[in-house]
C-alpha cells in the first residue's frame, strides 16, 4: 500500500513537469499566465481587482528571484467563481512565478474542480493544474515548476496581509543548530519538529542502503528563506539531508557557503564541495546536501576529489 507520502511525492512529481502539458489554471486571473511580466499581468489584474498594491522588496532572499523580487497584492478580486479576498502574484526578476489567494479562495477555485484532490496532511493537490489549497486557512497556491521543488505551497507570503510584519531570516550558510548530523531520530526528532512549520515522517523503500527514515521538515530557515529539509536517518541515525534551493539563488548560496566555510575544496559541472566534504552545493538540480565525515568520503570517493 503507497503511503501519504508516496502519493505525495508522486503528485509533486507530475506537478513538476513542464507547464505547457497542464491547463493553465493562473489564467482565472483575467488571463495572466506564468512567467508574464509585471507590467502586462499587472494591467490585466488591476480591472479585475478593487485595489492593487506593489511591493518591491530592498534586498531579495526569495529564491525564485536573482536580482529583483516583487509581489503585486490585490483586494476584492474577482473571478468567474466568486470574489476572493486577498491575492498576491509573486514575481522574480519580472516574470511571475507564483500566486497565493486567501478568503473566499477555496470556493472561487477549488470546490467545482472536477478532478479529484490529492490529500497530503491538511493539504489538497491537483497535479493537473499545480494546485495546492490548504482549506482550514481557505488558502489556495498556484505554482510554477520551480515554486513546486521548493514547496512554496508551505510559505505565507508575509506582504498578502498588510498587518502582518515580514520576517527577517538569517542570511547565513550556517547548518541549523536542529541538523546534529550523526544524532539518533529518538533525540533528534522533537527539535526537528519543533523547529519546522511541520514535519511528516516518511519510511524509504530500501533502494538506498545508507537511509531507512527521512523527516520531512517544512519551513526551517536557512539560507535566507524557511525551506523543506530532506533529514535522512540510516540505522535511526543521521547521516544526509537534503535542502532544497533553486538555480536563481545559486550565485547567493555560493556566497553564503563560501563566508561560512571558506573556498570550495572541488567543483564540477555538478557540486561544490566545503566544510572537508560535509556540505555540497548541488547545480544539476538545485539543492545543498549535508553529509557527516563518513558519507562525505564516500563521495569524494565517487567524485574523485
Amino acid at each position: 500500500m503507497k503511503t501519504q507520502t508516496t502519493v505525495i511525492l508522486f503528485c509533486l512529481l507530475m506537478l513538476s513537469r513542464p507547464a505547457v502539458s497542464f491547463a493553465q489554471v493562473e489564467t482565472a486571473f483575467n488571463e495572466i499566465h506564468f512567467y508574464e511580466s509585471l507590467e502586462s499581468a499587472h494591467e490585466k489584474v488591476k480591472e479585475i481587482s478593487g485595489t492593487t498594491n506593489l511591493v518591491v522588496v530592498d534586498k531579495t532572499n526569495f529564491p525564485l528571484a536573482k536580482d529583483r523580487e516583487e509581489h503585486l497584492i490585490c483586494t476584492d478580486v474577482k473571478t468567474r467563481e466568486g470574489i476572493i479576498n486577498r491575492v498576491g502574484f509573486t514575481f522574480a526578476d519580472d516574470q511571475l512565478v507564483s500566486i497565493e489567494a486567501s478568503g473566499n479562495a477555496v470556493e472561487a477555485l477549488i470546490n467545482r474542480r472536477k478532478e479529484n484532490a490529492v490529500d497530503y496532511l491538511h493539504f489538497k493537490a491537483f497535479p493537473s493544474e499545480r494546485l495546492i489549497a490548504d482549506p482550514d486557512k481557505d488558502a489556495v497556491w498556484m505554482l510554477t515548476q520551480e515554486a513546486i521543488h521548493l514547496n512554496l505551497f508551505t510559505w505565507d507570503n508575509p506582504y498578502l496581509e498588510s498587518k502582518r510584519s515580514v520576517p527577517v531570516y538569517e542570511p547565513s550558510g550556517k547548518i541549523p543548530a536542529i541538523l546534529k548530523m550523526g544524532g539518533h531520530i529518538d533525540e533528534l526528532t522533537p527539535d526537528l519538529k519543533a523547529g519546522s512549520v511541520f514535519l511528516d515522517i516518511e519510511e524509504l523503500d530500501g533502494s538506498d542502503p545508507d537511509a531507512q527514515t527521512q523527516l520531512n521538515c517544512f519551513g526551517v530557515e536557512f539560507a535566507g528563506f524557511p525551506r523543506k529539509l530532506e533529514a535522512r536517518f540510516g540505522n535511526k541515525r543521521l547521516n544526509a539531508v537534503w535542502i532544497l534551493t533553486a538555480k536563481a539563488e545559486e550565485e547567493r548560496l555560493r556566497s553564503r557557503l563560501t563566508r561560512e566555510y571558506g573556498q570550495a575544496l572541488f567543483v564540477d559541472d555538478n557540486w561544490e564541495v566545503f566544510n572537508d566534504w560535509q556540505v555540497l552545493l548541488r547545480k544539476d538540480k538545485p539543492e545543498v546536501l549535508l553529509l557527516t565525515r563518513e558519507l562525505g568520503a564516500g563521495y569524494k570517493k565517487k567524485l574523485g576529489g
